[in-house]
């Protein structure tokens, strides 16, 4: 006799625009818009603001990741792949691919999509709450080697490697 599970009882969900966990991470806005409370672990979706400036390169291995382009223009490295995308694109990240990407002038809106779910923990670690929906005040110093070790260290605990 086969055993089956009940599926996790779930809720509807709506987050609207002014709403969502609000953080400032890395020089841009990340908005949490579903967690993997709210999802039964099936996915994280975070709204990401970001001025001009890149993403080092990492893996992640634990989730694939995906971005729809909302606003601006992104250059994604994906593997050995080179991705132009522009608003109302989509780029696919599969797990244990390197990838980074590249935002161009003026900056972008892009919806990051992690399944399964769970990335909000590590961006909750590695950010601040906002103190306003709006870009952070620029950073005036460089991290430092320190800083980076502890950063590589806080993201290999939940699945992530930064390759810088």
């Amino acid at each position: 006799m086969q055993q089956t599970t009940e599926p996790q009882a779930l809720k509807p969900l709506a987050v609207h625009s002014h709403e969502g966990e609000a953080r400032w991470w890395f020089g841009g806005l990340a908005v949490l818009k579903a967690t993997a409370a709210d999802t039964g672990g099936q996915l994280t979706i975070v709204e990401v603001t970001e001025p001009v400036g890149e993403a080092p390169l990492h893996i992640h291995h634990r989730d694939d990741e995906a971005f729809w382009i909302l606003e601006g223009d992104v250059t994604f490295e994906v593997g050995d792949a080179t991705i132009e995308a522009h608003a109302g694109d989509y780029v696919f990240a599969p797990r244990g691919i390197p990838h980074r990407y590249t935002v161009g002038e003026p900056g972008c809106r892009m919806l990051f999509i992690l399944v399964p779910g769970g990335f909000e923990d590590v961006l909750r670690k590695t950010s601040e709450p906002a103190r306003s929906r709006t870009l952070p005040p620029p950073s005036e110093e460089e991290p430092t080697p320190e800083a980076i070790e502890t950063l590589k260290a806080i993201v290999k605990e939940h699945g992530y490697e930064l390759l810088v």
